[in-house]
């Protein structure tokens, strides 16, 4: 008997990999954003030119796998045009005081209200309306703090230490930096402590197999250790 022909539809569906990896940002003055941005100490990747009317150059942050290009004839869009670009921290309060050691202004640290998502600041992913502090429960994804470049493209940091479900491949963990793999293990301390305290407050012997599983479940979402 004839088979029916594949059609799209019918044919299994795996994607090809499809990686982002540069974002362009609008810019009016090339020297000044290499300045700041080098000041933020982000890694200088490219600075090329071809003649007076081409400059690219690419910057990558720490610990990133997508990279920011500007220049001059890069883009059509006004400077200052790119807003709402959000940089992932695991501990938004060191992020914070490293920017401001750094010379950049950055606004307070602010987390929504729970009422609803009007309010009139400035737009963020839960609305406009910004609550002074953290998350006063220290929710992942909850606590920001926002800062611009010299020609108002605007930044914020995001705060996530536990990942969705799905977000992350749970046979895959990395840490972007020494200061995250840090803040991940005092993260596994503090709840080992509680672990050890719900067994009693004896010494726990596989306290390392213990971090560990705490460690890659909180990266990919996954149920925690009992």
């Amino acid at each position: 008997m004839p088979q029916p022909e594949a059609t799209p539809s019918s044919l299994p569906f795996s994607p090809s990999p499809t990686k982002l990896e540069v974002i362009v940002i609008p810019v009016s003055d090339v020297d000044r954003a290499k300045e700041f941005y080098g000041r933020l100490g982000w890694r200088l990747d490219a600075d090329f030119a071809a003649g007076d009317d081409f400059r690219v150059i690419q910057f990558t942050p720490p610990g990133s796998g997508c990279s920011i290009i500007f220049g001059k004839n890069v883009t059509a869009a006004p400077p200052g045009s790119a807003q709402g670009l959000y940089l992932i921290v695991s501990d938004i309060e060191a992020a914070c005081a490293e920017l401001n050691s750094r010379g950049v202004q950055v606004s307070e640290i602010f987390h929504g209200a729970a009422v609803g998502y009007g309010g009139t600041d400035e737009p963020y992913l839960f609305g406009r309306i910004r609550v002074s502090g953290p998350n006063p429960e220290h929710r992942s994804y909850r606590s920001f703090a926002s800062f611009r470049d010299p020609d108002g493209n605007g930044w914020f940091f995001q705060e996530i230490t536990t990942r969705l479900p799905g977000r992350i491949d749970s046979g895959v963990t990395s840490f972007a930096s020494v200061t995250d793999l840090a803040a991940a293990l005092r993260r596994a301390g503090a709840a080992h402590g509680e672990h050890e305290k719900r067994t009693g407050g004896k010494y726990d012997e596989n306290w390392s197999d213990w971090y560990a599983q705490y460690m890659v479940s909180e990266q990919s979402g996954a149920e925690p250790p009992k």
